[in-house]
């Protein structure tokens, strides 16, 4: 049976360093250091920590902090269940799975080559297309992606701006919880670097597995013998979506339709009225001053659903518990 690391080093680590000159402190100090990084050792010292009352009574400081995070994790996981993060489609190769494909290239000549993807979010073009869409993606993206210019894709893309707007915001927010929390209780690098999960457990902390479900779109060009490929991808960040409504609105504002008239929810004119609000809720009157890390949301006042528009004068700050709280309902 082998011995442990730890113990051979002891064995061996003496007789090496002695023929090198009997240097008692450096053999000493590289004992030390072999120690701490045994993983026996290190699992002696995690357990010691985590029992210790240092740790418990930071941890128990902590446990309105820990609270609010998870409530705001379990707020991301609906805001995700709930959300909308799709706008287009391409129909080329909507009939690929009816095939099969098989490569039956002589075994001396076979080589890797490019293989075409079929997906609604992937459009097979020529090369002059794929390097087109590169240099104006919202105009490619509209045109082979089927995105018309009317009220009611302007109103799916504003639904998805927001959805993605607001889980930005909301796992920003979480990630800047999480860091208040490691800075407040500062454990030894050696449990984060090796038991993070277990820190989190211990603290009580559920971490957010959710990340911002980015709708993401790619033109691809694919040689007739797989030889060489090409590809140009868009991804609808918020970025791209404002960019988008922007150019649904010129286009629709050209057809004289009121949608075209709509003030959009861009992140600007969100910024510009959590500033106006003073970054306090004008719900419950919580602000930011007193929680630094409150999630603030825009909300509207007469709700989209129900004929409100994305004006300031129908726009308001509130917390995102009272935001849940309101929905969709109009309140006086």
């Amino acid at each position: 049976m082998p011995k442990p690391l730890f113990i051979t080093t002891l064995i061996v680590l003496p007789i090496v360093v002695g023929a090198a000159g009997h240097n008692f402190g450096l053999w000493l100090v590289t004992l030390i250091l072999v120690l701490i990084a045994n993983p026996i050792v290190r699992r002696i010292r995690r357990n010691r920590y985590f029992a210790s009352e240092a740790f418990q009574s930071l941890k128990a400081e902590t446990v309105s902090v820990v609270a609010e995070h998870n409530a705001v994790v379990d707020y991301i996981a609906e805001i995700r269940g709930s959300g909308a993060f799709e706008l287009g489609a391409s129909d080329s190769g909507q009939h690929a799975h009816l095939a099969s494909f098989e490569n039956t290239s002589a075994w001396n000549n076979r080589r890797d080559r490019h293989v075409a993807e079929y997906a609604p979010h992937v459009h097979h073009s020529s090369l002059q297309v794929v390097r087109n869409a590169s240099n104006d993606p919202i105009k490619y993206f509209m045109k082979y992606f089927s995105v018309k210019a009317d009220v009611e894709t302007l109103a799916d893309v504003q639904r998805v701006a927001e959805d993605i707007a607001r889980l930005e915001e909301a796992v920003g927010n979480v990630k800047s919880r999480e860091a208040s929390i490691t800075a407040k209780i500062n454990p030894p690098a050696f449990i984060l670097k090796h038991y993070r999960d277990d820190f989190w457990h211990y603290v009580g902390v559920h971490l957010s597995p959710v990340a911002v479900p980015y709708p993401r779109y790619k033109f691809e060009y694919t040689s007739a013998g797989g030889n060489s490929g090409q590809v140009t991808n868009v991804v609808l960040d918020t970025p791209t979506l404002e960019a988008l409504s922007q150019t649904l609105v010129e286009k629709i504002r050209w057809a004289k339709s009121a949608a075209g008239q709509r003030a959009l929810m861009t992140s600007r004119l969100r910024s510009f009225i959590k500033e106006r609000d003073q970054h306090t809720c004008l719900q419950c009157g919580v602000s930011v001053a007193a929680e630094p890390h409150l999630l603030l949301e825009v909300d509207h006042i007469v709700p989209v659903s129900k004929g409100g528009l994305s004006v300031v004068e129908n726009l308001r700050t509130l917390c995102w518990r009272c935001n849940r709280v309101k929905g969709a309902k109009l309140l006086a």
